[in-house]
């Protein structure tokens, strides 16, 4: 009996598999460099020798086939392990370990940490990348990320850190001039950040917000942000005691509430299952859970099961 693969070219399975991933032919050509005519030629000369559809061509997306979610599972774990397997040969993914991660836990957190990773694994240099968005992973790109949620990504190996919670944070004279001494005192500062994670602290403080209240001010995608505005702006920021520890500990900032509620989501490194025993990986996960499981504030705070 033939062998089918012999049949069909790498080429033609690694863009029906960024096609079934992506779910547009042209995403995929901008992700492999190549032309929507060269994906949609590949991905039919495929259909022609299967001798079965694929896809279904909508107007703006294409959607898979029954046949076609069978085979692009199998093209992904496929793909995925290839990729792992080029960089173990290679050695060369050892030498550089690409991090992705939330702006606030990668500023406040991780980077003034980071120096004692390098000293214990000086032949691994780190590259940061900061965003909020987050990055598919099986793209390649980074090799793991910190994220923030509730830990349920599929398909992926969560290793959990410390537990999202939050307290109003503000400089020693902005605490003295509002006079803070009772949390319904927030009520006529300036707030700074989200009103609906405000209004979870109100709760855990028992502080029922009715009536004339001064309006929330800026309100940016981090923590690291909202807080500087604070300062800026003689106002009251919503932030991590665990991120901003160090600025407590020094008094630029004060917590006038020891009360900082959980927010029903934690901080967790995640990484596809097929490389996490990469050695540049296993080092780093060692290392930041050691940190973790350390972290005076975080212990303070527990960790998320």
């Amino acid at each position: 009996m033939s062998d089918p693969l012999a049949q069909i070219p790498l080429s033609a399975i690694r863009i029906f598999e960024a096609a079934a991933r992506l779910s547009s032919f042209t995403r995929a050509a901008q992700e492999l460099g190549v032309t929507q005519a060269a994906v949609s030629w590949q991905v039919k000369a495929l259909e022609q020798r299967l001798g079965l559809p694929l896809f279904l061509r909508l107007t703006r997306e294409v959607a898979l086939t029954a046949e076609g979610q069978r085979l692009a599972r199998a093209a992904t774990e496929a793909m995925t392990g290839l990729r792992a397997a080029l960089n173990e040969i290679s050695g060369a993914a050892d030498g550089v370990l690409t991090i992705t991660a939330l702006p606030s836990l990668a500023i406040q957190w991780l980077a003034p940490r980071l120096g004692g990773f390098q000293i214990a694994h000086p032949d691994i240099a780190v590259r940061l990348d900061t965003s909020v968005s987050v990055a598919d992973l099986r793209r390649g790109e980074f090799d793991l990320a910190l994220r923030g949620g509730r830990g349920d990504w599929p398909d992926m190996q969560v290793t959990a850190l410390f537990r999202h919670v939050q307290t109003p944070l503000c400089a020693p004279a902005t605490r003295d001039r509002l006079g803070l001494r009772d949390p319904a005192d927030l009520l006529k500062a300036e707030r700074i950040g989200s009103p609906d994670e405000w209004a979870v602290w109100f709760a855990a403080a028992g502080v029922e917000v009715s009536g004339p209240a001064a309006p929330p001010g800026f309100n940016a995608d981090a923590q690291t942000l909202e807080v500087a505005a604070a300062l800026s702006r003689d106002g009251v920021a919503l932030g991590s005691p665990i991120f901003f520890a160090t600025e407590i500990a020094q008094g630029r900032l004060v917590q006038p509430f020891d009360i900082a509620p959980d927010y029903g989501t934690g901080y967790f490194l995640v990484v596809p299952p097929e490389r996490a025993r990469l050695r540049k990986i296993a080092a780093f996960r060692d290392w930041i859970t050691a940190q973790a499981a350390v972290d005076p504030v975080a212990i303070r705070h527990q960790r998320p099961s």
